[in-house]
């Protein structure tokens, strides 16, 4: 399913990228204020959802938020050029991506394309590294024993980082392959998703971080022993 939910009040905005995007082979359908953002993206009918952080009723912070109580809808959202708090909050509530107004319409398209990827069921072993259980075709995680709820792009960065286990992956490294795009200047979305991970996992039981930072290179998931 290639349909897409774009959130945002900007209604000519909305028409030329229904447009583009339908060129692209996705089917638009766009909603202009919070609360029909919530209630479309809860609908299940979509892929993905483009949502833009300004808009009325209630902003777009607080529609990530309310969707993913209930949902784990692939989010792309908007923000305005050089807001970096906007994009850290953005991300840290659950967002997968983002991108910064005025952006290519070709740049949207290819960031859809990677979220949808990172969407679709895979197949293969459950990874396990000590206490943590990372099922692919599942798209599942566990500690401890107990689900931990992560969004795609924190799915697709911790897979890279178990695959890898003991081993230092480099940001680069884990933007092409857990998030499916090249790392570009400035983005910290690398660094949002890891603390994301790092506060949903825990601790391992003998209080050492599973997730671990190496200055100047990258992250290392710790191995037991």
């Amino acid at each position: 399913m290639r349909r897409i939910l774009l959130a945002d009040d900007d209604r000519e905005l909305c028409e030329l990228l229904a447009e583009y995007l339908a060129g692209e082979g996705f089917e638009v359908e766009a909603v202009h204020d919070g609360e029909a953002a919530i209630r479309a993206a809860l609908a299940g009918r979509y892929a993905a959802m483009v949502l833009d952080v300004m808009m009325p009723r209630l902003n777009g912070f607080e529609v990530v938020q309310r969707v993913r109580e209930r949902s784990a809808l692939p989010i792309i959202m908007l923000t305005a050029r050089g807001e970096d708090v906007d994009r850290i909050v953005g991300l840290e509530m659950g967002a997968d991506d983002y991108l910064a107004k005025p952006f290519n319409s070709r740049e949207l398209a290819a960031r859809l394309r990677a979220v949808l990827r990172r969407g679709v069921i895979a197949s293969g072993e459950a990874l396990r590294e000590g206490d943590v259980v990372l099922s692919p075709g599942e798209r599942a995680v566990q500690a401890a024993g107990q689900t931990v709820p992560v969004t795609g792009a924190e799915f697709g960065i911790l897979e890279v980082l178990m695959r890898a286990a003991g081993q230092v992956v480099s940001r680069e490294i884990l933007c092409e392959q857990g998030l499916g795009r090249p790392l570009q200047r400035y983005d910290r979305s690398v660094d949002t998703h890891v603390s994301s991970l790092r506060k949903k996992l825990g601790a391992k039981p003998d209080g050492v971080a599973r997730i671990k930072a190496v200055r100047g290179q990258g992250y290392i998931f710790v191995r037991d022993g």
